[in-house]
């Protein structure tokens, strides 16, 4: 199976995982017809980095699949090369923040590097989006409404679920605040 494919399976069960068992989840941004980024921007960026942030990992052990409050530190990317953001679509993937020094050297590469690549393979990937008041995901392209590219360190707080039963280690995480840490010098 090729890594387009896969990735849309993650978002395949992600989102039906969401719509399922957050539907109650009425994040604070509301949504018209027509979206202004700037609008929404300003709804969803935080000033400051929400205090309290956990990794993906000590996510998995404190969620469950009813919705709670949750803060998760990531990296914006995903595993295999694969694509962690959807056109269009206020989403993204977060994988875990290396911990260690060679991971924090600009251009690192966690896919191609074996340390990262071992100690990420049991760690759960965190598929974020950032629905409207009808609880579809907003139609604007995350990159672009956040200024964010694969690699960039975020800070995302909303409501989030994990179900241990799902073939691939997916938090679902609907987001009402994102924070985009400063890139390391």
């Amino acid at each position: 199976m090729v890594a387009s494919q896969v990735m849309r399976r993650i978002w395949l069960v992600a989102s039906f995982a969401m719509v399922t068992t957050m539907a109650a989840v009425q994040p604070a941004v509301c949504m018209a017809l027509e979206i202004d980024p700037a609008t929404v921007r300003n709804q969803l960026v935080l000033p400051a980095e929400p205090a309290g942030a956990i990794t993906p990992t000590a996510a998995k052990e404190k969620l469950t699949k009813d919705p709670q409050p949750i803060v998760i530190a990531g990296r914006i990317g995903a595993r295999g090369g694969m694509e962690p953001f959807l056109e269009n679509k206020a989403s993204f993937v977060l994988v875990e923040i290396p911990n260690d020094d060679h991971a924090k050297k600009p251009g690192h590469d966690n896919d191609n590097c074996p340390f990262c690549k071992k100690r990420q393979a049991n760690s759960p990937m965190t598929a974020v989006q950032f629905v409207g008041a009808d609880g579809k995901v907003l139609p604007v392209d995350a990159r672009k409404l956040f200024n964010v590219a694969k690699g960039s360190d975020v800070v995302v707080r909303g409501q989030g679920v994990f179900d241990p039963k799902l073939a691939i280690p997916v938090i679902q995480l609907t987001a009402d605040g994102v924070f985009v840490r400063p890139p390391a010098k």
